[in-house]
């Protein structure tokens, strides 16, 4: 598995959205949303997913149609089981606080929760 190149502070705001969302349930985002999550430009989030992505943290998918008609397909992402383990250990080694977790999360032996979002 190709390691993170390089540990920004719009790939840790990225890695906290996805985690939370993952920490509450919510598997998949899209990258609108991820975006809109993270503060951050879409170029930024989107380069940042692509790292992810050739790093195996995440795993993307385009929807089959938009359910809004004419609007252009989402693609929507997701953090590996590998990605959930190394996100939680990269934001906590960086000092960020862990997303709590949610009633529908699962989570890794040893692994608690350290508080709300950032």
């Amino acid at each position: 598995m190709p390691p993170l190149q390089r540990v920004t502070a719009p790939l840790l705001d990225v890695l906290v959205v996805l985690l939370d969302a993952h920490r509450h349930g919510q598997e998949e985002l899209h990258g609108w949303a991820i975006m809109k999550s993270a503060r951050r430009s879409g170029p930024t989030t989107y380069g940042v997913l692509d790292r992810l992505e050739e790093a195996r943290w995440v795993t993307g998918r385009w929807e089959a149609e938009h359910p809004d008609g004419n609007k252009p397909r989402r693609r929507f992402y997701r953090l590996t089981p590998h990605g959930v383990t190394g996100a939680a250990d990269l934001l906590r080694a960086r000092g960020r606080r862990l997303p709590a977790y949610g009633p529908a999360a699962v989570t890794r032996p040893g692994l608690a929760a350290e508080g709300g979002a950032r």
